[in-house]
Formats: C-alpha cells, structure tokens, sequence
C-alpha cells in the first residue's frame, strides 16, 4: 500500500537558489513539451511519445546551457506528467493539459531516484542540491524494518539510507519537493510497504453512520451527533480584509507590498492548515467508530456557482472532507457507501417515508403530516443517507441500477465490500 509522507525542510540561501532554478526548469520543460505534442499532433497527426520528448531535452540542453546544471531526472518525470495528464484527460478523469505558470503558486519538481536520508542528522541529500535540513517529526518507515529490510550505510558514524541501495526493493518511490505560497519548502516521500490494502469488514446496520454534511453544522450523523462548523474562513474576514488593504496601499515591486503579500499569504496559510487539521481529526473519529460510512454524492463544483453560498461552501470544504474519508476507509478496510445526488434524503420522512417537497433550504425542523413526526432537517437527512445506502445494497439488480448512479460524473456507486 502506499502512503506519502510530508516533512518540512531548510535549505541555506544557496540550495532555495538551486531549488527555485529546478521550479522554473521544471514549468518551462513542461510547457515545452506540451507544446510539441500539440503541435505534432495538430499539424502532421504525429503521437509524440516520452521517448522523443526525452530524447529532445538533449538538444535542449545545447540550446540552455543552464538545464545542464540541473537534476535531468527530475526534467523528465515533467514530460512524464505532462503525459499522464493527457492520459487521464482522455480516460475521463481530468481537464485537458494547460500551460503551467508561476502566477498559480504551484511550485513543485520531483526526484524519481538517487535521494539519501540521514536519519541520524535529520538531513536529506537531493541531486544537484546536496544535503538540505530535514524535520522528521514522524517515521515513514519503522526502524526495525528499516534496520532488518533495507540497506543501509554508515559515513562517519551516521546511519544514511541511500534510495539507489534499495532500488531493487522498490520501496522508496519518488519525492516531490515543494514550496508554498508563503515561502516554506516541503519534501514529501512516497513509500511502498508493498502490504496489501485490508479486506473491507463486514457490517451491519448498527455499526453504519450516515453522514449529512452541510454549512451551518459541519456533520451531522444518523446518530444525532451533530459537529460544529468552526468557520474558519468567516472568522479571519476582518483580519484577511486588513491584510488586503495593506497590500492594496503598497507600491507595485516595492519591498514593502512583498512584506504585505507576505503577511497575507501566511494568513491564508494559517486558515487552511486550519481547516486541514479538524478535517483529519472528525475523519478519522468517524473511521474508527464504524466500520461503514454513508455519503450523499454532491455536486459541490455546480453548487459554489451560487454566489450567495460559494463563500460558505468554500470554507467548509466538502470535496476535501470526503477525500479523507475515503482514502482513510481503505487504509483500515472500512466501507464507504454512496447515494446518488438526486435521491431525497431532506425531504423524506425517515419513520413514514412521507414525501414533503415543499421543504425550502430556510426550513430547519418541520413535523410529518402523516405520522406526525418532529424531524431536526439534518438529522433527518443522515438517517435517510443510511437508510437508502443500505436498501440500495439489497436491491435486485446491478449496483449501479441500485444506487441510481449509472452516469460518468457519479464514479462513487454503493457497494457492499469495496472502497471508490
């Protein structure tokens, strides 16, 4: 199974140098390349493939001098992504491949090989950088299994583990470096522990949740905890919108508008680390209390269009928030079951099934005309997410005639033992 692993890291002035020269090599290979390939194709109908894109970055080469002072690796796992993307694009699974820009704040470059770790120094040794100050708050690896596993090597009485020792192991895969918008460099590792995912558990109906995410309550369950929205976005308005103004009232180029953006960036920062952290905590605490988990599937790109809710929605992070518990559920072999967007979980009595399509978003608690039940409308939604998940597992047919998910959009179909 593999896992990332993100630890911070320290470069001196020279290797943020050399690091910020591998950002821009990396964005300009790539936009290169995905301009040869349309072109090719375009034009003469030609399918450019990774072996001519990288036999290409020779004459490149020649052309800038510079390139050759750079890590050629990490060159051509961007013709490698470029070409992924298109890959996924024609699978269905992304936007077609774009120019990319410095302007977007997506700075990255990845070392596929040929990367150390001193994990007695906390250093990290990258090609054509050298040796960089590494925070290794937590183990990637157990160190008995690094010890009885892998090969390591000692210099100078520190323990160093050299990726290129163990290639054969195919354990250490690639690292990404990265930099945030607010200046703070991040290495993340890719490990393979080669341990298969766990065999989803059986469940039943008393160890199911159903998940009813919305804004004024972050999550509420069939059980009838209800989770606070924290807001942290609408909490820091007033302080984000100063920070704005300071920026705004800056000369353009001026060191003093660079300090402001700064400042400003770090609060942005602040807010989705944030975010970030209560996510992981609500996640795993609903993964480790049951062992399935049911989900409404949203539209949430269609939903933020709506200028009115975009903000709120926004600062909930529901697409993230889901991310989460789905990739959580295979690490521990828990179910994650989906209904589909257009199945009636607000407006359903969950006693009676008494259908009330008056219901208005404003209607927060509202009683059954037919038996004449009070109903709390999150509530009442989280009981019908489980009740229909469940149903749609028994139903005879196919699972996705089941769920009512046979369009492309909705990939996340109920079933009873797997994880999407």
């Amino acid at each position: 199974m593999k896992r990332g692993y993100r630890y911070r890291i320290y470069p001196n002035k020279e290797q943020i140098n050399l690091l910020e020269q591998h950002f821009g090599s990396v964005r300009f290979i790539y936009n290169r390349s995905l301009f040869i390939k349309n072109t090719m194709y375009s034009k003469f109908k030609i399918n450019v493939t990774e072996v001519d894109l990288n036999n290409n970055l020779t004459s490149l080469k020649e052309q800038y001098l510079w390139l050759k002072d750079l890590n050629s690796q990490s060159l051509q796992q961007a013709n490698r992504n470029m070409l992924t993307g298109f890959k996924n694009f024609f699978e269905g699974n992304g936007d077609y491949p774009t120019r990319k820009s410095k302007r977007d704040n997506n700075f990255s470059f990845q070392v596929p090989q040929n990367y150390q770790i001193n994990l007695t120094t906390s250093k990290i040794y990258l090609p054509k950088i050298g040796w960089i100050k590494i925070v290794l708050h937590r183990d990637f690896l157990d160190k008995e299994f690094i010890k009885n596993e892998l090969v390591t090597k000692q210099v100078n009485g520190e323990l160093i583990l050299d990726q290129k020792l163990n290639k054969e192991f195919d354990i250490l895969k690639t690292l990404t470096v990265s930099r945030t918008s607010t200046g703070r460099y991040h290495v993340s590792i890719l490990i393979d522990d080669h341990i298969p995912e766990p065999i989803p558990v059986e469940f039943h109906e008393t160890t199911t949740i159903g998940i009813d995410i919305g804004i004024k309550s972050f999550a509420i369950l069939s059980s009838g905890e209800v989770i606070d929205n924290p807001k942290f976005l609408k909490k820091s308005l007033k302080k984000l919108k100063k920070l704005q103004r300071a920026v705004s009232r800056k000369k353009i180029s001026s060191k003093n508008r660079k300090k402001a953006v700064l400042k400003l960036a770090k609060h942005h920062q602040l807010i989705a680390n944030q975010r970030n952290d209560f996510q992981h905590k609500v996640s795993i605490k609903i993964i480790s209390e049951s062992q399935a988990v049911c989900l409404e599937d949203l539209n949430v790109s269609g939903m933020i269009k709506n200028h009115k809710l975009a903000q709120a929605i926004s600062d909930v992070g529901w697409s993230e928030f889901i991310r989460k518990l789905i990739y959580k559920a295979e690490w521990y072999g828990k179910n994650i079951l989906r209904i589909g967007r257009f199945d009636a979980s607000s407006k359903l009595c969950n006693v009676c099934g008494y259908r009330k399509d008056d219901l208005t978003l404003k209607t927060r608690k509202w009683e059954c005309p037919s038996c004449k039940t009070f109903h709390d409308r999150d509530v009442n939604a989280a009981i019908n997410i489980k009740n229909i998940a469940l149903n749609n597992l028994n139903t005879v047919g196919t699972t996705e005639r089941a769920c009512g998910l046979t369009g492309i959009g909705q990939r996340y179909e109920a079933r009873s033992h797997s994880i999407y």
